[in-house]
């Protein structure tokens, strides 16, 4: 039975180097997910800017003769627009959970978006609600469904590339008077988008 494993990562860059991690442990990138909000200084950048890193990592493995890897999600990364959200760089499973969870949604008044996706995808409520507003606020979000035997070293690795769970995130979010994920408030001052790793 597989366990989903989230973690929010304050940058793409440490995102990107743990979905590398996780690929090379042997998870299939069918297997992992990536959405990546946009921070105030991004609002501006094209889908082209935003697929350099993809297309880089898909030259830099086939130059030097790697094969899978980090090229089958990383490769797959697109800008699209999740309601609640708006536009994201994205690629893997919980994208099409989320925009099913949408739909959903639309039919029968649940929590659709990320949100929606989360919960669908067995992350408990009040996870999935900090882990939205991370990606709102302009945070990383990789999610990995790993086998059971597999789930703690997936932890591990996402944590060892600074992924933080949404239990020490929320509380520095609460600490800042937030409450749950919310599409509509206001983002909070820029210096309070991200957090400081803990």
């Amino acid at each position: 039975m597989k366990r989903t494993v989230t973690r929010l990562f304050d940058t793409r860059t440490q995102a990107e180097s743990a979905v590398r991690d996780v690929e090379a442990m042997g998870i299939a990138a069918s297997d992992l997910s990536m959405v990546s909000g946009r921070s105030a200084g991004e609002a501006t950048r094209s889908f082209a800017e935003h697929n350099d890193s993809a297309h880089d990592a898909g030259k830099g493995a086939a130059a030097g003769g790697v094969v899978g890897g980090s090229v089958g999600l990383l490769a797959g990364l697109g800008l699209l627009a999740i309601p609640g959200l708006g536009p994201v760089v994205a690629a893997g499973w919980l994208v099409s959970t989320a925009v099913g969870a949408v739909a959903g949604a639309a039919a029968g008044g649940a929590a659709g978006g990320l949100l929606g996706g989360l919960k669908d995808a067995g992350v408990g409520e009040d996870d999935a609600h900090v882990y939205a507003e991370g990606v709102r606020r302009g945070g990383t979000l990789v999610s990995a469904r790993a086998e059971e035997s597999d789930a703690a070293r997936v932890e591990q690795l996402l944590d060892a590339q600074g992924g933080v769970d949404a239990t020490k995130r929320g509380a520095v979010y609460r600490e800042q008077g937030w409450t749950s994920f919310d599409e509509t408030a206001a983002l909070p001052d820029p210096a309070q988008t991200l957090s400081p790793p803990i």
